[in-house]
């Protein structure tokens, strides 16, 4: 069984027209198979107007098919044609193909001449067209002597070609010496007949060459006429003298140069007449003189120009309409305008016809006994007449037929026998030409038989048209009839098209279509029938189609394209680049169905399509990459219209790299004051090339353009030429102007020069002038160059001036400046605040009040009073130390302020002073204050040691801050069980004047939580808290070490001294093994991140009793698991001496301002902070650094 496809969709865009599947042609008779009887059959011939190479051989083409095969003749002339007497004529082998031999010998032109061939059997002759031979000619132009041509500027001229008459005519077209084609405009252009007009002429066209080619395709042949030589003069360059001798003759024309309207240069006159022939090109041409130089348009009398047909050619000067027919006859108009008027000219088009076949005869296959009819229609303008033939001769000349009758273009037939069997030929001709069609009439009697072969199989795709053929001869013709299946019914033309060849047509295919089809077919004289196999495909479809990419140069880019097909199918996918192959480039590469293009360039600027084809189908999708970049600098920079303040600069914008530009930016260097450094100067939008610029004088310009588009900026342009602007006086005075005195006895006066750009001249130069503000003194002025500073000395200490600096160059003074107002130098201050009070508010807080000193005494600027205050001793004579002193400065006219963070119960002195620029006056007399007492601190450790079985010993140090008098301690605290719950709370009151305590009575095994507090007369402290654990034995024990202070998460640990007893020891040792065990979960738990839940256990010992203690009355406030009184948590290190420090907790300043330069405002609040600042002092006592021992390591998880 053998295979045959459905033709696939041809198209490689989703988006294009599908192409037709099948290309069928309708026959209203059957082809003949070869094996049987028939007449001849032209099957190719040269053309009717066959114009040859002299330099080749000769061939003449004539082949026909028929049976018997049929010989061949020829007529030159309308006469035989006896090919064996001429050596140089032989016809090739079984065709009636002439092949003259001239490449040797003989000429071309000795076989010019109408050749037509015969081809001929025993059932009739066929013949040819009347072959027309010419040999090309490519003549040499004729010579001729060509004056140069002197013409005035904007007069019209015509450059004439006349080329050589050839065959075919040559194409023409204007070239110089170099080869190069001359330029053409709207006011230059060649005409049809190849001659060049020009419109008006420039001096630009003065040249001495040029040439007019003509280019003879045939035989490959160029003609060159003798250059022409064109000289433009303006009235300017002629002389009077040479004017007067020259005669208007001595000129193209004798206009001078002045604009005109336009007149026609071709064709002449208003109106001209035009035939063309139908399907030809018409070509109407107008071509206009004029200054300005006239445009063309072309408009249709009583019509609209087609517009599919319509096109515009040598600057609108040529129309052209192609495939004319008829309808297109009718007069046009072409108008030629200028700004001075306009001329029309109209051209009547009439579209003449040759012959062309309306209806062809076509071969007739007819049984004995039938009949039949040959048509024979043709129309043309004017309209054709038609004539027949028999076997090459006219019918009027042939036998009579008693079987036929002519009636015009139609011959009938009727009751044929096999001598009836002729070719027939139909000429239908009028002037234009002729037609020439041959038709056989045979008479066989066939059975049928099927001409398709034997079971094909088909291959369609779903929802395609699927055509199954069954091609099939017989005489008389055979009817047919499709079945499907092998029990399948006659099919019927409601779903199905039967095509007269024999094909049917299934014009929309299904997955049900897919089955065995039969065709039979039968006449009078038998049957015949054929099986075809149907087979119906799923569509090849893009699931994932390209994308539109927009992607910088050099960077890459990938394009997806996922195919899905019938999987009985095989799917090739291909990639495209413009519709074209991709380069053989190493950037491309193909990954499955990912194109990936790397480092990409401007020529990678494409439309990139996927597709994807299989046997029976083919689809594509295309996405378009569009490589975008920063723009290229723009060029040609050209200053104009220079004027002393301003010029315009104007630029040639780069390639935009498919980014539109959306602005210019302008920078100049100024080559005189900064060579070498760009400054901006202004911006202008994408769509400006041009910019007036202000200038500044004295300046040495050269500018440069910088494009900026969404993708960044283009490297800059090259430089401009240089500008250099005139000088002027100065616009500008120096600015940041100050009077400043540096001593008592002088002022310093200072300022930011000018920068040479605004020195607008040479020869910068500053008038500096001064005067007391409040004498009757003159200004006193001095002029200084280089500087940007004067000092003016012996000036009366802190007196205001009145200070201005005026910039001056040798063109002249700056506009007036401004007048500042400053002050010569400051000394210290010579009087101290007065009636200096302190009022303490509380053990922290004291309030200082004082006089401020008379503004004279200031001698200068008031800055704002000091504080100076120390503390000289503590009241408590435990803990005497010198305090360095510290400074809080109040800013402004201030007469009182806040001194924050004293020390409760200490002995403060102090004194104020008053501060300007200068430094500080004298100190007041020192004022003396105490503080009150304070809560305490937190006893400074803790320890608990020589556990037993029913007692634990506490010992303790004194606060480092007692804040007062310590008049005693209090010590609560309570059992934690093995569910870390809180038992009840003991409170014990402990002389001020212990420092350890043996607690007797307590639980054996039992751990204990301590809260341990200092009290004076002012309150309780803040509390520091220990875990301590009693013993399971008599033998000696050692408590648990506590935490070490700062913890961020504290633990209980144990530690147990080992018994000498036996059974202890390998008890021990069992608990070791544990505890080794128990280490390791540890150290796993830890690394994993997990979290021991002590605080949440130890929330929930907290007993609502235990509060911390209020300064106001005592009492203990709610549990906290703060810092300082944190429960044991899990992972803390207790040092083994069981001391708990408490870190110092000295009152600070950090909430009222910032050192020695601490703020207030003006009702005294503090916002700064004092300085003196202290270091926290290490709290006393020896701390242990020993690890915990194993059982604290155990403890730990209790």
């Amino acid at each position: 069984m053998r295979l045959k496809i459905m033709p696939q969709k041809k198209s490689l865009s989703v988006l294009q027209t599908p192409l037709i599947l099948f290309l069928c042609q309708v026959m209203s008779a059957l082809e003949v198979p070869l094996d049987l009887v028939q007449p001849p059959t032209i099957t190719r011939q040269s053309p009717k107007d066959y114009i040859i190479d002299p330099r080749e051989n000769i061939e003449i083409q004539c082949e026909a098919k028929g049976k018997p095969p049929p010989s061949f003749s020829w007529t030159r002339n309308g006469t035989h044609f006896d090919i064996d007497k001429d050596p140089l004529v032989k016809m090739l082998p079984n065709s009636g193909t002439l092949v003259i031999s001239i490449t040797i010998e003989g000429k071309a032109e000795t076989y010019e001449g109408v050749y037509q061939c015969t081809a001929r059997n025993e059932r009739g002759a066929a013949i040819s067209n009347n072959i027309v031979i010419r040999p090309s000619r490519s003549p040499l132009w004729t010579k001729e002597k060509l004056e140069q041509i002197t013409i005035l500027k904007g007069q019209s001229l015509v450059l004439p070609c006349r080329p050589p008459l050839g065959l075919p005519p040559p194409i023409i077209f204007w070239m110089d010496n170099s080869f190069q084609r001359l330029p053409q405009s709207e006011r230059v252009s060649q005409g049809l007949n190849g001659d060049l007009y020009f419109s008006n002429v420039l001096p630009e066209d003065t040249r001495e060459d040029y040439i007019c080619y003509a280019r003879f395709n045939h035989t490959q042949t160029i003609q060159q006429k003798q250059p022409i030589s064109v000289k433009v003069h303006s009235m300017d360059e002629l002389n009077d003298t040479i004017t007067a001798n020259l005669s208007d003759s001595e000129f193209y024309g004798a206009k001078s140069y002045i604009e005109r309207p336009p007149k026609l240069l071709t064709p002449e006159g208003r109106t001209s007449h035009k035939e063309e022939l139908r399907e030809n090109v018409l070509s109407l041409e107008c071509i206009a003189e004029g200054l300005p130089t006239p445009s063309i348009n072309w408009t249709k009398e009583d019509g609209e120009l087609p517009i599919n047909r319509t096109f515009y050619k040598n600057f609108k000067k040529t129309l052209n309409i192609i495939h004319v027919s008829e309808a297109d006859s009718g007069k046009y108009k072409c108008t030629a305008r200028n700004s001075l008027g306009f001329v029309e000219h109209t051209i009547s088009v009439t579209v003449k016809a040759a012959p062309y076949w309306i209806t062809a005869p076509r071969n007739l296959v007819l049984s004995p006994g039938e009949d039949g009819t040959l048509i024979c229609r043709a129309n043309g303008n004017p309209k054709p007449n038609i004539s027949w033939l028999i076997n090459g001769v006219p019918i009027e000349m042939a036998p009579d037929d008693p079987s036929r009758k002519i009636d015009g273009d139609t011959i009938l037939f009727s009751d044929v026998q096999e001598s009836s069997s002729a070719v027939y030929q139909c000429n239908a001709s009028n002037e234009y030409g002729y037609l020439l069609a041959n038709a056989f009439v045979n008479v066989l009697a066939e059975p049928p038989r099927i001409l398709t072969e034997v079971d094909l199989r088909y291959q369609v795709i779903t929802d395609r048209p699927a055509m199954l053929d069954c091609a099939f001869f017989g005489s008389p013709i055979p009817t047919i009839e499709w079945f499907k299946g092998t029990k399948g019914s006659v099919l019927q033309e409601n779903t199905y098209v039967f095509h007269d060849n024999g094909t049917l047509e299934i014009p929309v295919a299904q997955k049900e279509s897919a089955d065995t089809y039969t065709c039979v077919v039968r006449n009078k004289l038998g049957m015949a029938k054929n099986d075809v196999h149907l087979e119906v495909k799923d569509p090849t479809r893009i699931i994932k189609q390209p994308e539109y990419k927009i992607v910088q140069r050099g960077g890459r880019v990938s394009f997806e394209c996922t195919v899905k097909h019938d999987p009985t199918l095989i799917a090739t996918l291909t990639w495209l680049k413009d519709y074209g192959e991709l380069p053989n480039d190493g950037r491309f590469s193909i990954d499955n169905d990912h194109l990936v293009i790397m480092n990409i360039s401007d020529e990678d600027d494409a439309t990139y399509t996927c597709v994807a084809n299989t046997s029976l189908d083919i689809v594509s999708a295309s996405a378009m990459l569009r490589v975008v970049d920063r723009p290229n600098p723009p060029f040609d920079l050209e200053l104009t219209s220079f004027l002393e303040r301003s010029v315009q600069l104007s630029w040639i914008p780069g390639e935009e790299n498919n980014s539109p530009i959306t602005e210019f930016i302008i920078e100049y260097e100024d080559a005189f004051h900064e060579p070498g450094i760009w400054h901006h100067q202004t911006d202008v939008p994408g769509i400006q090339t041009t910019a007036e610029l202000k200038l500044s004088p004295y300046v040495k310009y050269s500018f440069r353009v910088i494009a900026v588009n969404s993708i960044g900026r283009s490297l800059p342009s090259e430089a401009s030429e240089y500008y250099m602007t005139k000088a002027a006086e100065p616009e500008e005075n120096p600015t940041a102007v100050e009077g400043i005195g540096s001593e008592p006895d002088n002022l310093v006066i200072t300022w930011q020069p000018l920068k040479g750009f605004d020195s607008n001249g040479p020869g910068l130069q500053y008038k500096v002038s001064w005067r007391q503000k409040d004498g009757d003194d003159e200004w006193t002025s001095v002029v200084v160059a280089n500087v940007s500073k004067y000092i003016v000395s012996g000036t009366p200490t802190f007196v205001p001036y009145l200070v201005k600096v005026q910039a001056l160059n040798n063109v002249g003074f700056a506009p007036e400046p401004g007048i500042i107002i400053g002050h010569s130098g400051e000394d210290l201050p010579m009087v101290a605040p007065s009636n200096v009070r302190v009022n303490v508010v509380n053990s922290t807080l004291a309030e200082v009040h004082w006089e401020p000193v008379p503004p004279k005494s200031i001698r200068g600027h008031l800055k704002g009073y000091r504080i100076y205050y120390w503390k000289v001793k503590n009241s408590s004579k435990r803990n005497r130390r010198h305090v360095e002193k510290k400074i809080l400065t109040f800013n402004g006219n201030k007469t009182h302020g806040m001194l924050p963070g004293l020390e409760p119960f200490s002995h403060y002195t102090l004194n104020v002073r008053v501060v300007n620029g200068k430094g500080e006056g004298p100190a007041s007399v020192d004022q003396v204050f105490n503080t009150p007492e304070g809560v305490p601190g937190a006893p400074l450790f803790l320890k608990i040691v020589n556990p037993t079985l029913d007692s634990l010993t506490l010992e303790w140090d004194p606060p480092s801050h007692p804040n007062g008098i310590l008049t005693a301690y209090t010590l609560k605290f309570q059992p934690i069980n093995s569910t870390h719950e809180l038992g009840p709370l003991v409170d014990l009151k402990i002389p001020a004047n212990m420092t350890s305590l043996i607690l007797r009575n307590l639980s054996y095994s039992t751990r204990y939580k301590f809260y341990f507090y200092a009290q004076t007369a002012a309150g309780t402290g803040s509390p520091i808290t220990e875990e301590a654990v009693t013993t399971v034995d008599e033998g000696k024990m050692a408590g648990v070490h506590p935490p070490a202070v700062g913890a961020d998460k504290a633990m209980a640990s144990r530690q147990v001294d080992i018994a000498t007893q036996g059974w202890f020891i390998g008890l021990m040792c069992a608990v070791a093994l544990l505890i080794l065990i128990l280490l390791i979960v540890c150290f796993i738990r830890r690394n994993k991140g997990g979290k021991y839940p002590v605080k949440e256990k130890e929330d929930a010992h907290a007993d609502p009793e235990i509060q911390p203690m209020k300064e106001d009355d005592g009492t203990f406030g709610e549990y906290s698991d703060a810092e300082d009184h944190k429960p044991l948590k899990k992972g803390s290190r207790t040092p083994s001496d069981r001391t708990v420090k408490k870190e110092d907790s000295d009152d600070s300043l950090v909430d009222y301002g910032e050192g020695v330069n601490g703020q207030f405002n003006e009702d005294g609040s503090f916002i700064g902070q004092y300085s003196g600042k202290k270091e926290k002092e290490p709290a006393e006592g020896n701390e242990s650094s020993e690890a915990p021992s194993p059982v604290n390591a155990m403890n730990s998880f209790v």
